[in-house]
């Protein structure tokens, strides 16, 4: 796995941008295809074969679509010039039509069909064969094949809904596909939101440049000033037997965990994201202030901002506009109400979407299990919304106030947390025996010594080193969460630090420098957790 901070992806990230704005500057996209295929072939290796293959059925299944397209479209003005068809009745000639028509979607179910089966099985037996069969016949997951396998088939959809018309050099759409920045942990781009940002000749914008190297900073401080300093204390907590440690503990390792996982995602997207803007390209938001929601669903549209926008409409859409989806909700709303018949179908279409999330990072149950926590959390929500309202009602509580904005934003994060219970304990029955012993056995007054004999003990570690973790993680959060607060006021931390020159110094110097002084105290830390994905 490539470090963004070792030499090596350095002088290749110098090397990409010298040639990218002099030498071959009226090829960028050429440069920026022979860059992410060689940083592919670096970082994970034969497994190219998998990325190109991808590639290369779903640009074929696009051009047959188009192609079918269009030959339709030939036969339908045959049809129109032929002396026969003006004989024909009006019902016959609409019959005519309907015929070819169908005949059109059909051949483009098919090229639609083979291309989604060929690569969803690609991705099954990659991520999901050695679980349930204890056997990868030699194959590793390729790097990225998640994230790239969803962005070709986010292309190959739109294509068959004639969204825009597919790509015609095979080259350009695997530039598309395995763009280098994003090809690790995403964000799941869109081809017409990310394909035409190749297309003719970027110059450098020192306005962009600043804002590039800003968000490197700051992922990199949320990535090894937090992340990754965070990862043996969570570990030491978290994993293992937790029937004997007190509740205060757990929820300590699960608030953590909060932290390690937004800190080590959205900090490797803030480097990415910085990393493409200085092509001058443009990557999808993927997080924004996703702490600061005020409901499960609110927190899902903040964080991983692309995946959640694909899920919506490739299977949520899809799934709840579906007759029978409809009729359900007819039926149920002849019987229980208006509220009912409208939100049944969606109710349903989340916990199908949230299984499919769950599943999506993995086969193990745990993953499962949070998945349908999700689902069902934001499902009765939404069924229950009039109760809700009703109780605000007679309560007279307002709901309009700063206080109670604030009692959301707490209470969504209280919900999210217990999510993380099944998200980072694999083991299901010690995800639930953790949660159990968090509201029955909290045994607060245990928390400092629990602390001490799991964190600070000399016997299994080095206290000072895990100290040291814990305060540069501390000082890095403070950091963050100002740089939150500042962005859910609609405010560009990098123009409000223009106003103030010391300010800008001192704030930008305190980035580096706990980035630079985590790698003082790191004791064990992997690569990015979406990596695995």
């Amino acid at each position: 796995m490539i470090d963004f901070y070792s030499l090596g992806f350095v002088l290749f990230l110098g090397l990409c941008l010298l040639c990218y704005y002099t030498v071959f500057r009226n090829k960028q996209w050429v440069v920026a295809l022979v860059a992410s295929l060689s940083f592919y072939l670096y970082a994970g290796g034969k497994n190219i074969v998998a990325l190109l293959f991808t590639a290369f059925t779903i640009f074929l299944g696009a051009r047959f679509m188009e192609r079918a397209e269009e030959k339709g479209k030939i036969r339908e003005e045959e049809e129109k010039n032929d002396p026969a068809f003006a004989t024909l009745s009006p019902t016959e000639k609409r019959e005519r039509k309907r015929h070819l028509k169908e005949a059109v979607r059909k051949e483009k179910r098919i090229w639609l069909y083979s291309a989604l089966i060929l690569n969803l099985l690609i991705l099954c037996y990659t991520k999901y064969w050695t679980y349930f069969f204890h056997s990868r016949l030699g194959i590793i997951l390729p790097l990225g094949i998640s994230f790239y396998t969803f962005q070709s088939i986010g292309y190959l959809v739109d294509i068959y809904n004639r969204k825009y018309p597919a790509e015609k050099s095979f080259l350009r759409f695997l530039l598309f596909i395995s763009w280098f920045p994003q090809l690790l942990q995403g964000p799941i781009g869109r081809y017409d939101a990310l394909a035409h940002q190749f297309e003719g000749e970027h110059r450098l914008n020192w306005d962009l440049i600043k804002k590039a190297h800003f968000l490197i900073l700051l992922g990199c401080l949320k990535k090894y000033a937090i992340a990754d300093l965070l990862f043996d204390p969570i570990a030491r907590i978290l994993d293992g037997a937790v029937l004997q440690k007190p509740g205060s503990l757990l929820s300590f390792g699960i608030l953590l965990y909060s932290a390690q996982q937004y800190a080590d995602f959205s900090g490797g997207i803030d480097i990415v994201t910085g990393i493409s803007a200085l092509f001058g390209v443009t990557l999808a938001p993927n997080f924004r202030q996703p702490y600061f929601a005020t409901s499960l669903g609110d927190f899902w549209r903040r964080w991983h901002i692309s995946l959640g926008a694909f899920m919506r409409d490739y299977i949520f859409y899809p799934l709840a506009l579906t007759k029978p989806m409809m009729n359900l909700g007819k039926k149920a709303g002849k019987k229980y109400g208006k509220h009912l018949e409208r939100v049944l179908p969606a109710c349903i279409a989340n916990i199908v979407v949230f299984i499919v999330v769950g599943v999506w990072h993995g086969p193990q149950l745990h993953y499962l299990l949070w998945g349908l926590y999700n689902g069902i959390i934001i499902a009765l929500s939404d069924l229950l919304a009039p109760a809700f309202t009703g109780i605000a009602k007679k309560l007279k509580i307002n709901t309009q106030t700063g206080a109670f904005h604030v009692f959301r934003i707490l209470r969504t994060f209280f919900i999210v947390n217990i999510g993380w219970y099944f998200d980072r304990i694999e083991d299901v029955a010690a995800s639930f025996t953790a949660l159990r012993l968090s509201f029955t056995s909290f045994r607060a007054g245990e928390f400092f010594l629990a602390v001490r004999d799991t964190l600070f003990n000399s016997d299994t570690g080095k206290p000072l080193y895990a100290a040291g973790s814990l305060l540069v993680a501390l000082l890095s959060i403070i950091v963050v969460f100002t740089v939150s607060i500042l962005r859910e006021k609609g405010k560009e931390p990098v123009k409000v630090l223009e106003n103030s020159v010391l300010f800008h110094a001192v704030f930008v110097t305190a980035m580096l420098f706990l980035t630079l002084l985590s790698f003082m105290f790191v004791q064990n830390a992997g690569g990015f957790l979406y990596a695995n994905f």
